[in-house]
């Protein structure tokens, strides 16, 4: 949010008197007077005005979880276990999911409660890479390969997915990356050669690779470093 809108939004100020107190130089953000109306705040910025606190600065927090089979991408459920249920965190209903996996799909998840920042890492147009293992029913044969780079056109959808690559490990498993995210799509990929996924298994999002540190259900923040791949 602009810092000027920020200012307007309280019920002390008018629109003169904001630009007012912002050519003053008695709006500080997180430590630094500002006068641009411009300056972008948002929920993790520290603003005051003189020595009066507006908004107190939210820590932002960012958790990487290997999310086990059985386990739903939700905040609630009635009939099964979510990601934040194995989350031992204070306010963790502020929390969301960056890019969310299917019921009997495990590995990487990303939980924070930057959305600006989970919507870099995930949405289309950025065209970050989700990387996963593949486990099938039947036997992954090589012509698998060039229908990959092309697409596949979902019905359903009135769409023809953006090419993705497939790398044969061996006979029923292989490592997929795509930069798309739509209703189970891995497994109507391999759908459209009657091959079922047995299993799937997200190893990265991006630049960010799941800990091999970390056991099934297992989380950690990130680092600064992983952070600033974002």
């Amino acid at each position: 949010m602009r810092l000027d809108r920020f200012l307007s939004n309280l019920p002390r100020f008018s629109r003169k008197e904001v630009r007012l107190v912002l050519l003053a130089g008695r709006v500080r953000v997180d430590g630094q007077t500002i006068k641009d109306p411009l300056h972008d705040v948002r929920e993790f910025s520290h603003i005051t005005l003189d020595d009066q606190t507006l908004q107190t600065a939210k820590p932002a927090r960012y958790l990487m979880l290997h999310k086990p089979p059985g386990c739903v991408s939700a905040t609630t459920d009635p009939q099964h276990p979510t990601v934040l249920d194995l989350l031992d965190e204070p306010d963790k209903h502020e929390l969301h999911i960056a890019g969310r996996l299917d019921f009997n799909t495990s590995g990487l998840m990303i939980i924070t409660n930057d959305g600006q920042w989970s919507r870099r890492l995930t949405q289309p147009t950025t065209k970050l890479a989700k990387v996963y293992y593949v486990e099938t029913e039947q036997e992954i044969g090589a012509h698998y390969l060039e229908k990959f780079a092309q697409g596949f056109y979902f019905a359903f959808e009135d769409l023809t997915t953006l090419p993705a690559q497939l790398t044969l490990l061996d006979s029923h498993h292989a490592r997929l990356s795509i930069v798309e995210g739509r209703y189970h799509q891995v497994k109507r990929m391999f759908g459209f050669f009657n091959n079922k996924v047995l299993g799937l298994h997200r190893e990265h999002m991006g630049p960010l690779a799941l800990d091999p540190a970390l056991e099934p259900g297992q989380y950690r923040p990130l680092t600064p470093e992983e952070i600033g791949l974002i």
